[in-house]
Order: structure tokens, then C-alpha cells, then sequence
């Protein structure tokens, strides 16, 4: 059975949010790291479990474009913070899942703002609870909402 574009985009944007958490981590190379995720992680079988096809090209339009644009994504990101709170005080996987979906935001037009808070609170349903899910739905809509406004 083929996979459908949304899944194909569903299972690249979950690629790329734990990318860019191992980039956060360990440093990895960006060439190094998308290399591995092609190589061993798209699509494959790890411990039993079949990971879903992923859109490739899209995977590394993201990964490649918070990397580039990691400044003014923080800064989006940071702006919409409550008072007192900074980038660095969100847990790694958080600050990777935000700015993925920063980055779709401010980079890809081609992508509805309702599909991309939509798609990165079902990430966010993966790694936290409920409360983290809202979290991010209400502060991807606040940048949305700058950054979509023309």
C-alpha cells in the first residue's frame, strides 16, 4: 500500500523534530545527520517497529531550513514566551518540536497554518501530555499569527 502525501509529510515532520533533537544533543554534522536519517531511520525497521515512509525532500527542507534559520526562529519562538522563561528552560525535544514548526510558519506558504499547528501538536502528543500539547497549539498560533499575517 502506497502512503499518502499527509502521512508522508506526518512521518518526515516526526523525523524531523527527533533530527533536530539529536542535532541539540550531540552536535551532529548537519550533512552527517541527514545522511543517517536517509540511510537508517526513513521508512526503516528499528527494534520491530516499521517506521512510516517519509517525504525526504520535505524531511530536509526542515532540518536543513531551522539550521539555517535557527536565529530568527529562536527569536520568534522567544518572543511568544511567557515572561521569565527562555528557549533554554524548554526541554530539547520541546525547543526541536517548536522550531520545526517556526520554520514551516516562516518558510513555507505552500502549508496551511491549521495543518501545520495542527500536524506539530500530534508530534507533540508523541513525547508529552495534554498540557505540553497546548502549549505548543497556542504558541505556534501566536507566531502564525506574526509572522502569516500579510
Amino acid at each position: 500500500m502506497t502512503a499518502t502525501r499527509s502521512t508522508t509529510r506526518s512521518a518526515a515532520r516526526l523525523a524531523a523534530v527527533q533530527a533536530l533533537y539529536q542535532q541539540d544533543m550531540e552536535g551532529t554534522p548537519l550533512s552527517r545527520l541527514l545522511k543517517e536519517f536517509h540511510d537508517h531511520r526513513l521508512g526503516a525497521t528499528i527494534e520491530d517497529e516499521q517506521y512510516h515512509e517519509a517525504e525526504g525532500d520535505f524531511f530536509d527542507d526542515i532540518v536543513t531550513g531551522v539550521d539555517a534559520r535557527r536565529d530568527d526562529i529562536d527569536t520568534a519562538i522567544s518572543a511568544k514566551l511567557a515572561s521569565g522563561w527562555s528557549l533554554d528552560r524548554l526541554d530539547r525535544p520541546m525547543r526541536a518540536l517548536l522550531r520545526a514548526g517556526t520554520y514551516e510558519l516562516m518558510a513555507r506558504p505552500d502549508v496551511p497554518v491549521a495543518s501545520v499547528i495542527s500536524e506539530y501538536v500530534d508530534v507533540a502528543h508523541a513525547f508529552f501530555d495534554k498540557k505540553e500539547a497546548g502549549f505548543v497549539n497556542g504558541l505556534l498560533d501566536g507566531i502564525a499569527r506574526q509572522v502569516r499575517a500579510a
